[in-house]
């Protein structure tokens, strides 16, 4: 039996990640949220609830104990958060992470689409750089994975490029983000150790088209 943690379980991202993994009888999930009515109803058989805050060191290593991997679904402070999950992974012998991040941590994001995103959001982006850094330099076993701007179109359709490679396209879907962390969920081995850029094919533009 594989256990996974999701850390920010009402994120939605996670909400597709819970379902595509909710009938994989090899799994089991832990929901790690601050508010568990958030979840409503829907909450598979192979899923336990846990309620609890990411910056309270206590509550996560107690969620992190025995568990095989963590994927990280969350925002806001995630530089404070990113030092936590990676003091409660050591503590608890646990190596495997799934780090959601951001587009633009690195300038990798260039033309006019990366000027609008930089005017978008450049001055939030310090504290997902801040956290991808505390990552690799730590001994776990990581991907962080950057997405491109999010959108709720029910597709699958997505490339990813390398940390060192320009970032391409504009958009990818919530759905396409959390099948990549699905499959990294099912075999491990998959983006060991990789800094992984995620966007759909062929929407290169100057900005989201939604915008």
């Amino acid at each position: 039996m594989k256990k996974v943690l999701i850390l920010g379980a009402t994120g939605q991202i996670a909400k597709w990640v819970v379902a595509m993994l909710a009938n994989e009888n090899d799994i089991q999930q832990t929901l790690f949220v601050r508010d568990a009515k958030k979840l409503g109803d829907s909450i598979p058989a192979n899923a336990d609830v846990v309620e609890g805050d990411v910056l309270n060191i206590d509550q996560l290593n107690q969620a992190v104990k025995g568990q095989d991997i963590v994927y990280v679904n969350l925002a806001g402070e995630v530089d404070l958060q990113a030092e936590n999950i990676i003091q409660a992974m050591r503590n608890n012998g646990v190596q495997r992470i799934i780090f959601i991040n951001s587009l633009g941590i690195y300038d990798e994001v260039v033309g006019k689409f990366g000027e609008w995103n930089t005017k978008e959001i450049g001055m939030y982006l310090p504290p997902y750089r801040k956290a991808a850094d505390m990552l690799e330099a730590s001994n776990l076993d990581y991907s962080i994975l950057r997405a491109a701007w999010l959108m709720d179109e029910d597709e699958i359709d997505y490339e990813t490029t390398e940390r060192d490679q320009q970032f391409e396209g504009t958009v990818v879907s919530r759905k396409s983000v959390a099948a990549l962390v699905v499959k990294i969920i099912q075999d491990p081995s998959f983006a060991s150790r990789k800094n992984l850029g995620v966007n759909k094919p062929n929407t290169d533009a100057d900005k989201p088209y939604f915008l």
